[in-house]
């Protein structure tokens, strides 16, 4: 079997001989990690097996100060737009696979999919993650690039949306050019299990079946030009340590060839899906305790990486996950072609937080954390290799949190609520003074007062 650069007896070796670091050790990595430069894929792997729950409670406060240090209290808002559930594959866990008769299949037409963005944008979205089934053949591409020219056509009052983040299927290079130059976002494309055996029992058939060609589509993507990437797994198809010390591997391949890695990863579990029994018990289910690890040692071994969390989790585990590292989160989500602007059910799989995009704010806001629809970097140029150069410093913090409290002062006064504009507008007084530098600090209330007098879409 051809694995590529995922090299499952390294794996295996380190699964078998690994163990959970003493106490002192343990303290030594964790110190490492409060240096917010990441730690070594070998530390993350000792990580990966503690299992004792004082131990992990430090794990947990590790995450916490790091993700606090690089992103403080942000956290971006999008929300996913699927077009279509044709699919030609037949993966065991997902409702849209080409066998299961139990859902009705559909492609939205453009105009179709111009009410559902409208439907967003009078949320007071501004980012969505495109998402379309690998049923359309040789047309998908182009249909996926009159989608995204749609999607941004579309004004309802002041908003709009302002960055479109894609997963769709593996592309060849030339295609992913294509892609590129519809000035999309990050590209996403989840490898669900790095595990070989486990990847070729669960896509029996269709082009994702084929798991070399997948595994390398962020090569092609990168050659293309491409340099935002995200990466997911889904957990509970294998041993959530080999997945997670084969992403790791997945990274620093990229790292090697292309001087940066990921720009996201995304951390779904996987959830009942119609017509799916193996969705129902899931062959290594993942529990809570075990997915807060997941998350803290991710958080400590790549710091400056986003991490996603999809409304498949719900509101109590979403709380709790913000404090291991998560950076961004989806809300008010559907996940079936005409969601938003229908009455549909039958989405690829079942939801845990069924809130409103203004009932996540509220609830956030509540806590401390800054909604933030932020877009500022992707059209200024800062992606990729020069998103680290500012990152890595800790100087995209100097942009992070003026661009945070100016967007989500764009959504109080445009969309927001009686009951989230007291928290929200409560909020931002209190963040501007933790803005570094007194000329950002000046320019940031000089935005807002712009905001409050109703001009948009501004930042530094």
């Amino acid at each position: 079997m051809d694995t590529g650069f995922i090299d499952h007896g390294k794996i295996y070796d380190c699964l078998k001989n690994t163990a959970a670091p003493e106490l002192s050790e343990l303290k030594e990595i964790l110190e490492h990690a409060r240096g917010l430069k990441g730690i070594s894929f070998e530390e993350a792997e000792r990580l990966l097996m503690v299992e004792d729950r004082d131990h992990l409670e430090l794990v947990f406060e590790t995450a916490n100060f790091v993700k606090e240090e690089i992103y403080g209290k942000r956290l971006v808002l999008f929300a996913p737009l699927y077009v279509s559930n044709m699919c030609k594959n037949e993966c065991l866990y997902c409702a849209f696979k080409r066998s299961n008769t139990m859902i009705p299949r559909r492609t939205l037409t453009q105009a179709e999919i111009k009410r559902e963005v409208e439907a967003l944008v009078s949320q007071g979205h501004k980012r969505v993650l495109l998402v379309s089934g690998e049923g359309l053949g040789r047309s998908a591409l182009d249909f996926t690039l009159e989608t995204i020219n749609t999607i941004y056509s579309v004004k309802v009052g002041k908003g709009e949306i302002r960055r479109i983040n894609v997963n769709i299927a593996a592309l060849e290079v030339e295609d992913f050019k294509r892609l590129k130059d519809a000035k999309i976002g990050t590209y996403q494309l989840f490898q669900e299990t790095y595990h070989y055996d486990t990847y070729k029992k669960m896509h029996e058939a269709g082009p994702k079946s084929d798991y070399l060609y997948h595994l390398t589509a962020m090569d092609r993507a990168m050659e293309a030009g491409i340099d935002d990437v995200g990466v997911g797994i889904l957990f509970g198809l294998e041993d959530y340590r080999f997945e997670i010390m084969a992403m790791l591997q997945h990274i620093r391949h990229l790292e090697e060839r292309f001087g940066f890695g990921v720009h996201t990863i995304s951390v779904p579990r996987i959830e009942p899906a119609t017509g799916s029994d193996l969705s129902l018990n899931p062959p290594y289910p993942v529990d809570d305790l075990a997915f807060k690890k997941i998350l803290a040692v991710l958080r400590i071994t790549v710091p400056y990486t986003g991490m996603i969390l999809s409304t498949r989790e719900n509101a109590q585990m979403r709380k709790e996950a913000l404090s291991m590292g998560i950076s961004q989160i989806s809300a008010g989500s559907r996940t079936n072609p005409g969601g938003y602007s229908e009455d549909r059910s039958l989405e690829q799989f079942s939801l845990g937080d069924h809130r409103s995009l203004d009932e996540v704010i509220k609830d956030i806001a509540s806590m401390g954390y800054v909604p933030s629809f932020c877009t500022g970097c992707y059209r200024l140029g800062r992606t990729g290799a020069d998103f680290m150069d500012l990152a890595k410093p800790g100087l995209i913090k100097h942009y992070c949190l003026p661009n945070a409290l100016t967007t989500f002062a764009e959504y109080l006064v445009n969309y927001g609520s009686a009951e989230t504009q007291i928290e929200g507008w409560k909020l931002i007084e209190k963040m501007v003074s933790d803005i570094p530098g007194d000329d950002i600090k000046q320019k940031t209330r000089e935005n807002l007062e712009l905001a409050k007098k109703g001009v948009t879409d501004l930042y530094v």
